[in-house]
């Protein structure tokens, strides 16, 4: 589902306040961003991808979701979004961040949103998901980025980015806020390959694979920070 199609199942209201977030939320993004000191380690597992003639499928949790749309700004990648009013506003603002967005999620529409993933991804595009989205629970991987991997022989990248200072949204991801000029801790894993067409029990021990590995890199992104304080 295409962003236009989308906006003409909300109300006018609906797409109006969208506009307004939009129009809001990506200058104070964007300058943010600008401030922000970033120690980067593993980009080397993502070049070792892209050498090989084949590109990523990023995995993250949700509460980053701020820090990975700065970070890997401007590169076309497609994203997930929601088929609601939030997936609405979010769309339009890392739209502007040079992303393209496909409309799904696992409670709705999430077949067709993959289905174009995957045929973004067949045609050279690189992918990603917010895996614990979009409602959670936090920090649980669902089974899409894994998925779609089996399906293109794109590896999964995982990657997590951590700051050391930040305010936390209420909400149910605790979406990490970077203060200004922060420091930022981006760790990136090494690929998860995904053997095509797998069975779902060899799903399974990837979707489980990932889930451990952004765990470690969690773990190794305050590492960094605490070495650095």
């Amino acid at each position: 589902m295409t962003s236009s199609s989308l906006s003409r199942r909300l109300s006018f209201y609906q797409r109006a306040r969208a506009g307004a977030i939009a129009a809001g939320g990506y200058p104070i993004i964007a300058t943010l961003g600008r401030t922000l000191r970033w120690t980067v380690e593993g980009q080397e597992h993502e070049e070792r991808v892209r050498t090989s003639g084949r590109q990523p499928v990023f995995a993250f949790w949700h509460g980053r979701i701020l820090l990975g749309t700065y970070f890997y700004r401007r590169r076309g990648i497609v994203v997930m979004t929601s088929e609601n009013f939030d997936g609405e506003w979010i769309a339009r603002i890392i739209e502007r961040f040079g992303y393209q967005a496909a409309r799904g999620s696992s409670s709705r529409g999430g077949h067709r949103a993959l289905a174009r993933m995957r045929s973004v991804a067949l045609d050279g595009a690189p992918t990603a998901f917010t895996v614990d989205g979009p409602r959670g629970p936090a920090q649980c991987v669902q089974p899409g980025a894994v998925w779609l991997a089996s399906l293109t022989g794109n590896p999964v990248i995982p990657f997590h980015a951590e700051t050391d200072r930040y305010w936390t949204a209420r909400s149910w991801d605790a979406t990490q806020v970077p203060k200004p000029f922060a420091r930022v801790a981006m760790v990136i894993g090494e690929p998860i390959d995904v053997p095509n067409r797998s069975d779902p029990d060899r799903l399974e021990e990837k979707r489980v694979e990932l889930e451990d590995s952004l765990y470690r890199l969690s773990k190794r992104a305050r590492q960094i920070l605490g070495a650095r304080r």
